[in-house]
């Protein structure tokens, strides 16, 4: 799919925006100014594949505490900060890699002004991140909660800082309602060639919050809209990037395993729920490796329909057969098809 080009910033030594790579994103939920767990949160989510790590600084012993975090950490830092202009200057001085700030409560333009006085050497990036419990009073009074008012809240502050001769800037306008975070998403798109960071805004518990992130990020990366992305779940951070991870490889923006698995239906005389799951936990190793696993339930659906994976099971009648690239390689029993599978790939990858 064709993605759009916009401009490329830097956030640490990550580039975002045009051929770039789609960057995965998450949070802590640490007490930031807790160091060592802040440390350890953040370096997890870094061996899950996070590429951007955000923070809250909620006062200034957090935005204190980013200069020991950063001395700790291999990954960008992002400093998120509500209400305060202050925290944010702080948050500079410490050493941050970039700034996430609210529009809609970040105070007047002035202290906006004093925050791009203290970042302009540095071209520390700045995310204005709108969502629709943030839209501004004026656009609120204007349109009401609506994609509209969103997009123009986001670019009244964009031109704070472009008359201030800023341009390092993403830009996000998230909601918790997936189809107007996809209109929002579109219109913004359409209106300028900044980077843009994907998200719906309070998706929900893991379930209904995968479910909702992966509709409305994937429906606008499908359209090539979107440079970075953040999935936000009621969950364990580590959680969110590992989704993440799998929304990009789905629209194949990123490589990386890939396992097939068909729904189980009354032909299949093999337990095919446990074996894909079995399948999917024993090859978690090779979850960053460009490879394509099938677990086919009957030989209706393989190994005919999935001929085109790399490797791959085709259940039978409390056995199954072992396929590469739709070649049958042998027959094995139930019992052993994983173990049979994992030497497969072992000794031919």
């Amino acid at each position: 799919m064709k993605r759009k080009k916009t401009k490329v910033i830097h956030v640490g030594n990550v580039a975002i925006g045009g051929d770039n790579s789609i960057s995965i994103q998450s949070m802590t939920n640490t007490k930031t100014a807790n160091i060592p767990a802040t440390v350890q949160q953040i370096k997890e989510l870094a061996i899950a594949g996070c590429e951007i790590v955000r923070v809250a600084i909620p006062d200034l012993d957090s935005a204190n505490a980013i200069k020991d975090i950063k001395k700790q950490i291999s990954i960008p830092l992002i400093a998120d900060i509500h209400f305060d202009h202050k925290l944010a200057i702080a948050a500079i001085q410490a050493g941050v890699d970039g700034l996430r700030l609210n529009p809609g409560n970040i105070g007047s333009q002035n202290k906006v002004l004093k925050v791009v006085d203290a970042i302009k050497d540095r071209r520390i990036p700045i995310r204005i991140g709108v969502n629709s419990g943030s839209i501004s009073k004026k656009m609120l009074r204007k349109y009401g909660v609506s994609a509209i008012a969103l997009v123009e809240s986001a670019l009244e502050h964009v031109s704070i800082l472009e008359n201030a001769d800023y341009h390092e800037i993403k830009i996000s306008v998230k909601a918790s309602s997936v189809p107007l975070t996809i209109d929002a998403y579109k219109l913004l798109s359409s209106n300028t060639d900044y980077p843009l960071h994907l998200g719906i805004t309070e998706a929900g518990t893991e379930f209904k919050g995968t479910i909702k992130s992966s509709i409305g990020i994937g429906s606008l990366l499908a359209q090539g809209i979107g440079d970075t992305l953040r999935v936000s779940l009621t969950a364990d951070p580590i959680k969110e990037i590992s989704i993440a991870k799998e929304i990009l490889k789905a629209l194949h923006l990123r490589s990386g395993l890939d396992i097939i698995s068909c729904p189980t239906c009354g032909r299949t005389e093999i337990d095919i729920i446990s074996l894909a799951d079995k399948v999917e936990k024993a090859l978690h190793k090779y979850a960053d490796n460009d490879l394509s696993v099938a677990v086919m339930g009957c030989v209706v659906n393989g190994p005919g329909e999935a001929r085109e994976a790399d490797f791959g099971i085709a259940g039978g009648k409390k056995e199954g057969l072992l396929f590469k690239k739709g070649e049958i390689i042998k027959k094995v029993p139930e019992n052993n098809l994983v173990d049979e599978l994992l030497k497969l790939i072992e000794t031919n990858s």
